[in-house]
């Protein structure tokens, strides 16, 4: 019995977690005391996806309208959330072998596979009844009205306004009314 603790303690040693506990990978046991395994792969640039080389974090939207995101990063691992919107976008925080770390625009969210992500860019509007106009200004005459929840991909954004296509109406919003960009990221 002694030497089965000092084996778990010396693998958990060595690979900079707490404990293994009985029957877990030490991925498991990761996942469940919420550290990253792709943190302690040593990624020498945090800003970089030690997997694909992309930034870190990034955003990328949904292929499926159902989604499970996992605990950690494997099949094994439970479900903690199910997405069904498709083309949602989701920031990508973290990577680990063929799976992602992602949250959504209330900060939830886990490990999904890389296939079940896209790097197209979409926009979720955040407020209810949000403009859509014709030009970005506030004055410009309106296209839709669109609801909080409304997905659509991007075209381009500026400082202030982004444009966007919602089942085939395009518009300008103001970025003060969507999710799926950073603060002073602009996009051709």
């Amino acid at each position: 019995m002694k030497r089965a603790i000092a084996i778990a303690a010396l693998s958990a040693l060595l690979l900079g977690t707490g404990t293994v506990a009985r029957g877990q990978t030490p991925d498991q046991s990761l996942a469940q005391t919420g550290e990253d395994p792709a943190e302690r792969s040593g990624a020498a640039d945090p800003s970089v996806g030690p997997e694909t080389g992309l930034p870190l974090p990034r955003y990328v939207s949904l292929k499926s309208s159902r989604t499970y995101a996992r605990r950690g990063p494997s099949d094994s691992h439970r479900i903690d959330w199910v997405y069904n919107l498709r083309d949602l976008p989701l920031r990508v925080t973290g990577e680990f072998d063929r799976w992602r770390r992602v949250e959504d625009s209330e900060g939830q969210g886990g490990w999904i596979s890389f296939q079940m992500l896209s790097g197209v860019r979409t926009l979720l509007i955040t407020t209810d009844m949000a403009p859509m106009r014709t030009r970005p200004a506030a004055n410009a005459p309106e296209v839709a009205q669109l609801e909080r929840g409304v997905v659509g991909r991007i075209s381009e954004c500026n400082p202030d306004w982004c444009e966007m296509t919602v089942d085939g109406t395009s518009g300008w919003v103001e970025r003060s009314m969507v999710w799926g960009i950073d603060p002073g990221e602009t996009l051709d």
